[in-house]
């Protein structure tokens, strides 16, 4: 099949108030090939794929869709010319249906009234050619999130897109739905699709990729050949130098036996969980997608309540009801989702980082001392190399990996004794996830107790010292980081499915 070119963006510039996002950028995508295109947060990926489903509108440049060439674009004109996008932060109406979702805006009617059984019938249409196994009259909110990730990729395919942005598609799948993700993307090539792909999962990249496009601070670096390079030199070109360790850890001796959980049950997916923490020591925490992880730190931090189960920091019972209990203790959480959970995005980042330490920096009567909420500021901003000309601005105005230093920061003002991490270095880049890393480093030579919560094996290997393997709500083994395998990993985090397995064929 001869390839088409389907995009051809050229010189493009972009400017937003007091910020150059896309300076003299270029990029190009034909029709049946993927397109990775990297860059670190605040690369300007994202700006450039929003100029091209016409969300924002380019300063300059040219831009031309199948040969054709447009002054602007608008979702409306994007969509009639085939142009669909998959955002990384999901558009879904969480009380609507799932065909109702892939129809909005476009909904089936005949005369004035709904087709509600002929749009259900179109989305299955669409879902079973994709091998999607969701019911088209389910309730997107009843849905897991990489459930409703799958309906956004069928919402865009039944849009016939010919050019689709995926922007980190992968972010909130299991391993078996990332297989069938990328199964879906090879057909769809060899219909002629063009994909542009942006992940900061790089390891993902060989299972799909054609070319590569690097973005640096808004500026083009370079297109080449998947095939022609290696990971590490993607690495170099996203950031501008070397990086010679992905995954520091210190080694450092563990002290005393600082937190302990013991008999934790809440809900159906926190069953009878205990486990201690050490002074000085990173404990992660692996198991797939539903394995209870996430409502194990939720249970802990009081934000669900546990039906049984004892939390002890030292020697000492420590009753958690609420999150406040919790955080007047001593034990904080950074939880997977930042932007909902962990940030008031519409606040700045000083109100942000002094939100939760009020009480360290007001006077009498209420009254909050600005000195000591600069230096608060200063502070977390200074230690944590968060990347701000001002902390004035809002929290929503930093990428993804600088709000994750926001989150973090609020707590180490508190001098916290246990750090939960939940998915910390989800959605952002290499370099921003070695910063992360280095600050855990920081934890541990405090003495802090941190918890460590990852769906990505060679990091959760490369950064714990201890790793404890949860599947179906339980603790099925534990292992010692520097002597694991991801293979001894991965039979403890399926022992539940093994058994299911093992009992179906009995």
């Amino acid at each position: 099949m001869v390839s088409e070119k389907l995009v051809k963006m050229t010189n493009i510039y972009k400017s937003f108030p007091g910020v150059k996002a896309l300076d003299d950028v270029s990029f190009n995508l034909s029709s049946g090939e993927v397109v990775a295109l990297l860059g670190e947060n605040g690369a300007g990926k994202s700006t450039l794929m929003k100029i091209l489903s016409g969300i924002y509108t380019h300063d300059s440049g040219i831009i031309e869709i199948t040969s054709k060439e447009y002054s602007a674009l608008t979702p409306k004109l994007a969509a009639e010319l085939g142009i669909a996008i998959i955002h990384q932060e999901l558009n879904m109406c969480q009380h609507l249906t799932v065909a109702e979702n892939m129809f909005l805006g476009r909904e089936k009617t005949k005369h004035g009234v709904l087709r509600d059984t002929h749009m259900e019938q179109e989305a299955k249409k669409i879902l079973d050619e994709l091998k999607i196994d969701i019911s088209p009259s389910q309730i997107i909110g009843e849905l897991a999130v990489s459930k409703q990730q799958m309906v956004e990729i069928a919402k865009a395919l039944s849009l016939n897109a010919k050019i689709l942005i995926m922007d980190e598609p992968t972010s909130a799948l299991t391993a078996k739905e990332i297989t069938e993700l990328f199964r879906i993307i090879h057909d769809l090539k060899e219909k002629g699709c063009g994909i542009v792909y942006i992940s900061h999962r790089l390891e993902e990249l060989s299972h799909i990729t054609d070319r590569v496009t690097i973005l640096r601070d808004g500026q083009f670096i370079k297109t080449m050949n998947f095939s022609d390079t290696t990971v590490d030199e993607i690495i170099t070109h996203m950031v501008g130098r070397e990086i010679t360790d992905q995954f520091p850890k210190d080694q450092l001796k563990k002290g005393g036996k600082l937190f302990t959980v013991e008999n934790l049950n809440a809900g159906h997916l926190v069953r009878g969980i205990n486990f201690s923490l050490y002074e000085g020591e990173v404990v992660g925490f692996a198991g797939l997608m539903g394995a209870g992880r996430t409502e194990m730190t939720r249970a802990i931090f009081g934000i669900d309540p546990k039906t049984s189960g004892d939390i002890y920091l030292k020697d000492t019972l420590v009753e958690i009801r609420k999150p406040a209990d919790a955080i007047n203790a001593g034990i904080v959480l950074v939880p997977e989702d930042r932007k909902k959970d962990g940030l008031c995005t519409k606040l700045s980042i000083r109100h942000n980082l002094a939100l939760p330490n009020l009480d360290s920096i007001t006077k009498l009567f209420g009254k909050v001392d600005k000195r000591a909420e600069q230096s608060l500021s200063d502070a977390a901003v200074s230690r944590l190399k968060i990347k701000t000309h001002d902390v004035d601005i809002d929290a929503a105005n930093l990428s993804g990996g600088n709000q994750q230093k926001v989150v973090i920061g609020k707590w180490l003002a508190r001098d916290s004794k246990v750090v939960i991490f939940d998915e910390p270095t989800r959605g952002i880049d290499v370099a921003a996830k070695v910063e992360i890393y280095h600050i855990i480093n920081q934890l541990k030579a405090d003495g802090v107790a941190v918890m460590f919560i990852s769906s990505e094996l060679p990091e959760l290997m490369g950064i714990a010292d201890r790793i404890i393997v949860m599947c179906d709500g339980k603790i099925t083994g534990e292992l010692m980081a520097a002597n694991a395998t991801q293979n001894e990993v991965l039979t403890l985090a399926t022992k539940f499915e093994t058994k299911i397995a093992s009992d179906s064929t009995n």
